[in-house]
């Protein structure tokens, strides 16, 4: 990991701490230790609050070893394949920083609120810089196949989420697949045939 600290997209320091400026919410992929001492992967949306805040669903590992650690590491990374492994499946690694990562943070949590939703405990946590570093610096372009990969993830994520509806979530699955069928690049592709096997949402889908 290089530790350029916490630097933009444009060389210059973030007054927040944060390597990258955070508008809307933005999906990365969290890393915490777990019990194996392994590092687990996950999916984790962030709100541009003050401090920057997220939630975990569910009693999901995120959440475990938030509540054990205190602490984690929040990345930032444009491989479609990773992100579907950490969003559909569960993913470990020994090192909390994916090769493919082009910033990341290292972060104290404190969970700030609690709540249920459709039948689904949820948890928001404060998410404080401690450290950071700066991988590599690119051009952004806007693919419709990646996004539609993103929003696939999401979707796929939820379905065994009792508040969600199936049939629309399989809707919106088969209608990414064809974004990405269309748009998307060869690494699109790959992920999103890793999200239709890790979730099996074809299979469902058959029983609609």
């Amino acid at each position: 990991m290089s530790g350029e600290g916490g630097e933009d997209g444009d060389g210059n320091a973030s007054d927040s701490g944060w390597p990258v400026d955070l508008d809307g919410v933005v999906e990365s992929v969290a890393a915490t230790l777990g019990p194996n001492d392994r590092w687990n992967f996950a999916a984790l949306g962030l709100f541009p609050d003050e401090p920057v805040t997220a939630r975990t669903w569910g009693n999901t590992r995120t959440r475990r070893n938030f509540h054990r650690e205190g602490e984690g590491y929040v990345q930032f990374t444009r491989d479609p394949v990773a992100f579907v492994e950490a969003a559909c499946s569960i993913h470990e690694r020994d090192d909390p920083v994916l090769p493919s990562a082009d910033a990341w943070v290292r972060v104290e949590v404190g969970r700030v609120e609690m709540g249920e939703s459709g039948g689904t405990q949820w948890e928001r946590w404060a998410l404080t810089p401690v450290e950071s570093g700066v991988e590599r610096r690119v051009v952004p372009t806007i693919s419709r196949g990646r996004g539609a990969v993103i929003e696939g993830a999401v979707a796929a994520s939820r379905l065994d989420v009792p508040s969600y509806d199936t049939a629309d979530l399989l809707d919106r699955l088969a209608y990414f697949e064809g974004v990405v069928e269309r748009c998307g690049s060869e690494r699109d592709r790959v992920a999103f045939d890793r999200l239709t096997e890790h979730s099996g949402w074809k299979r469902r889908n058959e029983s609609f």
